[in-house]
């Protein structure tokens, strides 16, 4: 195995330990902190086959041979995480929040319905096509806006790894092109995106083991909320103000999906979300 990495001049300040190895053979050499953290990202984009562990001035780089074998490697941290988190492992439930402005998507967790849900990670959305509002009709490159959830599960797919979401839902069938509304909506990674909602290869990885086990624990409907932005972020409350002003069918839609946000902030849970005769989502709690 080769790992190239281009090395600073700094090499005075080679205080940081970078250990490569493979089954057979240890590799180990002193860098800088930023040339360390270098070979790490470089290290971190050759997933699933290899993995990383960073402890204080020490990174260690493990060749695994075995996919198999790399997704045990990538369990064993989620439960490290859950644990520094506070969640029991494995959670039977995960909730999804996208936030299309902020490119951020949020997975909580909880191990019983009875309990409130618990933020485990941030992802950092890595790409986005189209612009803030629904999708509504097929090849507009929109991410879709509105409520869904986890309808297929492909471990095997172009863009490494991909869960599928159910667009067009009943709200979207009364208000998209009624022939041809667009489909095939995923979380995948590979950070492209035509649509969908790309992250890390690394990190669809992680989502996609939480998302099995939730659903191996019986939760058949796993949530994926998609909202324009985050509704208490001043920031992103002035964008969607100067981009909307004059949008008044596309204010009356986003009314109809903050009460949801807001409901979870408050409560930490979801509440139940119905669709009238118009399209509109309606929160009954």
């Amino acid at each position: 195995m080769s790992l190239k990495v281009q090395l600073s001049k700094n090499t005075a300040a080679a205080s940081h330990r970078v250990i490569l190895c493979d089954k057979s053979t240890k590799y180990s050499a002193f860098l800088s902190k930023e040339d360390a953290a270098q070979a790490k990202a470089a290290f971190d984009a050759k997933q699933p086959s290899y993995q990383s562990y960073s402890g204080g001035k020490s990174i260690t780089l493990v060749m695994v041979n075995d996919t198999r074998e790399a997704f045990k490697l990538k369990e064993d941290t989620l439960k490290k995480q859950f644990a520094a988190a506070g969640i029991t492992w494995p959670a039977s439930q995960i909730y999804i929040r996208s936030f299309k402005y902020d490119s951020q998507m949020e997975v909580w967790a909880r191990s019983n319905p009875k309990e409130k849900f618990k933020l485990f990670k941030t992802y950092k959305i890595c790409a986005l096509s189209g612009s803030l509002g629904p999708k509504r009709m097929e090849g507009d490159y929109q991410v879709p806006e509105g409520f869904y959830y986890v309808n297929l599960f492909k471990p095997s797919s172009t863009y490494h790894m991909a869960l599928g979401i159910n667009y067009p839902n009943i709200s979207d069938e009364l208000l998209s092109d009624s022939t041809k509304p667009g489909g095939d909506i995923y979380i995948h990674g590979s950070c492209v995106t035509v649509g969908c909602i790309p992250i890390m290869d690394n990190q669809i990885e992680e989502l996609y083991i939480l998302a099995s086990y939730a659903r191996q624990a019986g939760q058949e409907f796993i949530p994926v909320h998609i909202f324009p932005i985050r509704f208490n972020v001043p920031r992103s409350i002035e964008y969607f103000n100067r981009i909307s002003k004059d949008d008044s069918k596309y204010l009356s839609f986003v009314s109809h999906i903050r009460p949801v946000f807001d409901y979870f902030e408050e409560n930490k849970k979801i509440p139940f979300i119905l669709v009238n005769k118009k399209g509109e989502y309606i929160v009954s709690n």
